[in-house]
């Protein structure tokens, strides 16, 4: 496996290696021993998976508070998606900024984002299925959100604003500026 820190180095991109024959590949997607080692020390609870059907979906911007924070480890298992994690730790030298790469069946990779972290994303292709693995289990009192079309994060989204297909929950969310403290740096 690879890896490389992105721009906020905090969030890390993994490219399983595959191994390929006429008859397709095999590939590792995860190893515990080598993740602590080389991208963060910690222990998943839960795989979660979703299917989009359409492209143009967003869905995000979400994250959990503490005690229920969770880290993900993000791979799309069918499609292809644009995957995003906006830092909304307070005293962050990168606070309100945004990193983002493009997952997808076929390239493989999978994104790392820690607690502290929104994660959100938008569908570049029809039946996109995501597979992920969280540090804790979901809890409805502790989810929160973060607007997905914040101006003063400016997320260059590849999906038309006006074409985008949302939950009611996410077109509700709160602007960044608006977002009481919920992570220290």
């Amino acid at each position: 496996m690879k890896f490389e820190r992105l721009a906020i180095p905090e969030i890390v991109k993994i490219t399983p290696a595959r191994f390929g024959d006429n008859r397709g590949y095999f590939s590792e997607v995860f190893k515990d021993e080598w993740f602590r080692q080389n991208v963060a020390d910690t222990s998943f609870v839960q795989d979660n998976q979703s299917l989009s059907a359409t492209a143009g979906t967003i869905r995000g911007l979400h994250f959990q508070l503490d005690p229920f924070a969770q880290g993900k480890l993000v791979r799309c298992i069918a499609g292809a998606i644009f995957d995003v994690a906006v830092d909304i730790r307070v005293g962050s030298p990168s606070f309100g900024r945004w990193v983002g790469v493009e997952l997808t069946a076929d390239n493989g990779d999978q994104l790392w984002i820690p607690p502290g972290f929104a994660h959100g994303f938008a569908t570049l292709t029809s039946d996109c299925v995501i597979l992920y693995k969280v540090t804790a289990p979901y809890s409805a009192a502790h989810d929160r959100g973060l607007l997905w079309n914040d101006p003063d994060i400016g997320i260059d989204w590849p999906v038309a604003v006006d074409g985008a297909v949302l939950s009611d929950k996410d077109m509700k969310q709160p602007r960044l500026a608006d977002l009481p403290p919920s992570f220290a740096y």
